[in-house]
Order: structure tokens, then C-alpha cells, then sequence
């Protein structure tokens, strides 16, 4: 089956956080919004459907997970990332930030030191902050058009610190971290009695050419110190289905945080979320190869565009997602300039860079996930407003 990408679909009225919050934040109506990680494309027919049937039944009761929900996990982690997980290793959670928040809760107390990689997808430490934590920030190094992990700088940042919040693949740089990366930085937080909790949810977004490792496979010293936060809903576009999941390894860490859940049913899920995560992993395979292939053609259609039209503005290439950390200090301006020129000249409702902590300054953060047609008027405007500066 061939999937429709180029179809425009109308988001606006349906209280959409990405179209309908455009004036929540900005205050107005005229802005062309590429900010939220969610895409403007159909969410899987597949998924429809199951979602349709469960609620062809007529009760929206207490639900239990469906019987396929965590083997389909396992089976898609198996075959789409090498990752032999058991079903007993999996908990439901609602939410992948959530879930960060409740581990934070459940392992750290207040006044403790959470470290974190900047520029970073910035709920990472403002969670850690409104929960009372100290959040330490080690710099990533952008060099070469990536970012890298200094790791000396890392191990001197760990020092007094219960937890490491990694973002595998990267968020807002789009990195796909390799094996001997994560296996370093499993290493250092060892040494130093550092948990990791690792979000993987742009996971399956891993471009071509990539191969994402989940950081507990990486070495057993990974597996022994760390808690995983997948899901299905950036690959499939169905966030709003809240359909994450937790993985730990080692036992003691699965039986402090699953029994932290159950004390509050926090691993209590509904049954959309179920049956859409199984849908999703038993049928979405060619489905998410022909959503790579087209979100890889507006990677490579912005690239080409900035080069010939916009060579001012430069970008970070990623590796996984649909995210695009745009370059835009050779344009000399201020942020408040910056953002004046994407918002006020250009008409266009991006993520301000220094939104990702240190290290965000000069960048605007660009969602690609639309149909290419958005994308070339969204750049159309962008050229127009940088002609006048």
C-alpha cells in the first residue's frame, strides 16, 4: 500500500496543541506553526481502525492491557532494534515526561543533582526543577555539524549526581549516539553510582543509514543502571493516545519503580493506549519505512533550499526525527531579533533555541514533519523575511 504524505489535512479547531495553541503562545492567528513534535500527516489507517473496533463495543470501561500489548513490544524491539526484552521488564506509563517525573520521584528526593546534556529538549530540566531537584548541566560539543559528548567534561559534571536523563537518539540535534558513545557514558555513570534514565522515543525515527542502540544493550554496566522510556507516538503520530512504556533490566530497579507505580496506579493505562500501541508495532512497518523515506526528502528538500536560497541560515542534518535544529548565528542577530524575524517578518511559530537551555542561542528549532508543500511555503516566507534584513 502506498501512503499519501502530500495530503493537507485542516488541524485548526480541533483543539490541537500544535495549530489551536499558536495564539495560547504567540497571540495571534497568522503564524504557520512548525514547532510541536507532532506531525501534520494521518495517523496510520491500521491504528484507526483498532481504535474503532474497541470502541464499537460501546462501554468505555476498566480495561486491562490487551493480551497482544506487551509482546508486541517485545517483537518490535527484537526485530527493529536487536533488543531481547521480556514481558515481565515492560510497565505502562502514561506519558514519557510524566514517567521521568515519577522516576525523579521515586529515586531521587529534593535537593539531589539530576544532570542533564545541553541544549536539550528542555522538559528534561524543568521538570527537575518544579520537582525540587538540582539540575546540572554538561555542555554537548558541536563540532563537525554534530553534537558530541565530552566526556571528560561529563565525569566531572556527574560528580555528586543520582541520575543521568539521556536523550537517545538527541532532541533538538537529531544524534544517533553509537554503541561505544552510550557504552562510555554507561561506563562514567557506573564509576560514579549514576542512574540513567533514557529516553528513546524518537527511537524509531532513526533515519537511513542509522541504527539506533538502546542504552541498556549497549554493555551489561548499561543494563544494571538504567530505566528506558519508549513509545510509539512520534513514529505513528498518536501522542495524544499517551501510549509509553517503561523497560528496566535489572530487578531491583524493575521492583522499586513497578511497585512506586502500582502504590499509585500511575502504570494504569486506558484502552486506547493499549490498542494502539499493539496495532501500531504488528502492523507499521511499511508504513514508517514510506514516513522515513518522505520525512528524509524534506531533510534533504531544506538543506538544498537553505544552501541555494537562504545560505545565511544553516542547519544541524538529523539523524533521527523530523526535527531540525536550524544555524542562525551568521545572521549576527540577538535571540529577541531572531525570534522577531521567524515570528514577526516570516510568520512562522518555531522553537526558539535557547528554549533547549546553554547552547540554544542563534538556533531556531524546525518541524518538518508536513507535507512537503507546507514546507516550501514555510521556507518561501522564511527567504522573503531574511531578504529584507
Amino acid at each position: 500500500m502506498t501512503y499519501d504524505f502530500d495530503e493537507l489535512l485542516e488541524r485548526r479547531g480541533t483543539d490541537s496543541v500544535k495549530w489551536d495553541g499558536v495564539r495560547d503562545v504567540w497571540g495571534r492567528d497568522d503564524l504557520l506553526p512548525l514547532w510541536v513534535a507532532d506531525m501534520d500527516f494521518r495517523t496510520p489507517p491500521f491504528v484507526m481502525e483498532a481504535l474503532k473496533r474497541q470502541l464499537s463495543g460501546g462501554v468505555l470501561g476498566y480495561t486491562r492491557p490487551c493480551a497482544d500489548w506487551a509482546p508486541a513490544i517485545c517483537d518490535w524491539l527484537l526485530h527493529r532494534h536487536g533488543w531481547q526484552v521480556e514481558t515481565g521488564w515492560i510497565s505502562f506509563v502514561p506519558g514519557i515526561v510524566r514517567a521521568q517525573a515519577l522516576a525523579l520521584l521515586c529515586f531521587t528526593r529534593p535537593g539531589d543533582r539530576v544532570a542533564v546534556m545541553n541544549p536539550v529538549y528542555h522538559p528534561f530540566f524543568l521538570v527537575t526543577q518544579r520537582l525540587e531537584r538540582e539540575v546540572v548541566f554538561s555542555p554537548l560539543v558541536l563540532r563537525d555539524g554534530h553534537y558530541h559528548i565530552d566526556y571528560a567534561r561529563l565525569e566531572q559534571d556527574l560528580d555528586g549526581c543520582r541520575v543521568l536523563i539521556l536523550c537517545n537518539p538527541h532532541n533538538p540535534g537529531g544524534r544517533v549516539w553509537t554503541e561505544d558513545e552510550l557504552r562510555r557514558v554507561a561506563d562514567i555513570c557506573h564509576r560514579r553510582g549514576v542512574m540513567v534514565l533514557s529516553d528513546e522515543i524518537h527511537a524509531d525515527l532513526t533515519l537511513p543509514g542509522y541504527r539506533h542502540h538502546p542504552f541498556a544493550t549497549v554493555s551489561p554496566r548499561a543494563a544494571a543502571i538504567s530505566l528506558t522510556f519508549m513509545a510509539p507516538s512520534k513514529a505513528f503520530n498518536m501522542p495524544g493516545l499517551a501510549s509509553s512504556y517503561a523497560i528496566a533490566v535489572d530487578p531491583s530497579i524493575r521492583r522499586r519503580f513497578q511497585t512506586f507505580l502500582e502504590a499509585g496506579e500511575f502504570g494504569e493505562g486506558h484502552m486506547l493506549a493499549y490498542v494502539g500501541c499493539a496495532a501500531a508495532y504488528r502492523e507499521g512497518e511499511e508504513w514508517l519505512g514510506q514516513l522515513l523515506d518522505y520525512i528524509q526528502g524534506n531533510i534533504d528538500f531544506t538543506e538544498q533550499f537553505l544552501k541555494e536560497r537562504i545560505p545565511a541560515i544553516g542547519m544541524i542534518r538529523p539523524q533521527a526525527s523530523y526535527l531540525i535544529f536550524l544555524d542562525c548565528r551568521r545572521l549576527g542577530l540577538p535571540q529577541p531579533e531572531l525570534v522577531n524575524l521567524f515570528v514577526d517578518k516570516a510568520h512562522l511559530a518555531l522553537n526558539d533555541g535557547t528554549m533547549f537551555g546553554r547552547g540554544g542561542e542563534g538556533f531556531m528549532r524546525l518541524n518538518v514533519g508536513c507535507p512537503r508543500s507546507v514546507l516550501r511555503r514555510a521556507l518561501e516566507q522564511l527567504e522573503e523575511a531574511v531578504s529584507h534584513l
